[in-house]
């Protein structure tokens, strides 16, 4: 990975540090020395000083010869999510979609060819996946994927549908990209998405786009259900009107946070 950089003021050394982090993951949750070499393509005695140097900083923990990340790492996704005032402009919504459908929501956006998580509230149903702010899912396999995909312009979309995924699932759909592009065009006419058991079995979920003071989809959001408990049906019937309502209430608070004044003060005038 060495030499990506095309800036004068390109910092390998940052990327190569970026890159150690990033190659955990659900398939990689601890790894030795030689394995993050080999996963990030970095010399043994470069990764080292890496590995060494973030667990100084607190972000690594090693064990047995075994490294693994620490929820240190944690901060660095919550400051984005954090700086984008998503999350507390969403989660009164969320909780209250929660509420009144007794099924959990959340809020995604898109990463390459994947969706991550910046949102979520669940309710204590068995769900085959484990989801939690973070996780990562192939975009195409999912409702809010489809909706953040179907948002970009067509090329834009065939370009990322072919860019492999980095959650470590394995795509399970078996479409062509004809007929992924088509389905977006279906997504993009009629504004919402479904996902029927794509992404695992036994998860159905429906999506609509949240959109930000210039009406363009800044997020996608979601309402899972199990598919043995709750039909194709009710989820369109019965839940997506809720999910739609909620959205739009998101958006609308979300283009106010936007507009909101921002004022600067002078550290050193209010010290006079």
């Amino acid at each position: 990975m060495a030499g990506r950089g095309t800036g004068p003021d390109f910092v390998e050394a940052l990327a190569r540090g970026l890159d150690v982090l990033a190659g955990f993951g659900p398939q990689r949750p601890t790894m030795t020395l030689s394995e993050v070499a080999a996963t990030t393509g970095l010399a043994r005695p470069t990764a080292r000083r890496l590995l060494l140097t973030l667990e100084e900083l607190g972000y690594v923990r090693s064990r047995d010869g075994a490294f693994s990340l620490t929820p240190r790492v944690i901060g660095l996704g919550m400051a984005y999510v954090g700086s984008l005032g998503m999350w507390d402009v969403a989660r009164p919504h969320l909780e209250d979609l929660v509420a009144r459908i007794d099924e959990s929501a959340s809020l995604a956006q898109l990463d390459g060819s994947d969706i991550v998580y910046t949102a979520r509230v669940a309710v204590p149903k068995i769900i085959a996946l484990r989801v939690e702010i973070g996780t990562l899912f192939p975009a195409a396999q999912t409702s809010k994927g489809k909706v953040l995909l179907a948002a970009l312009p067509p090329r834009r979309a065939a370009e990322v549908l072919e860019t492999p995924s980095r959650s470590g699932l394995s795509p399970q759909h078996g479409r062509s990209l004809e007929r992924l592009m088509d389905e977006l065009s279906e997504v993009r006419a009629r504004g919402w998405a479904l996902a029927d058991e794509e992404l695992a079995p036994g998860v159905r979920s429906v999506a609509v786009p949240v959109r930000d003071g210039q009406g363009e989809v800044h997020a996608a959001m979601s309402v899972t259900v199990h598919a043995a408990e709750t039909s194709r049906e009710t989820l369109i019937e019965h839940h997506l009107p809720h999910l739609v309502r909620t959205a739009s209430e998101v958006s609308a608070d979300w283009a106010l946070w936007q507009a909101r004044p921002h004022v600067e003060i002078d550290a050193a005038r209010t010290r006079a």
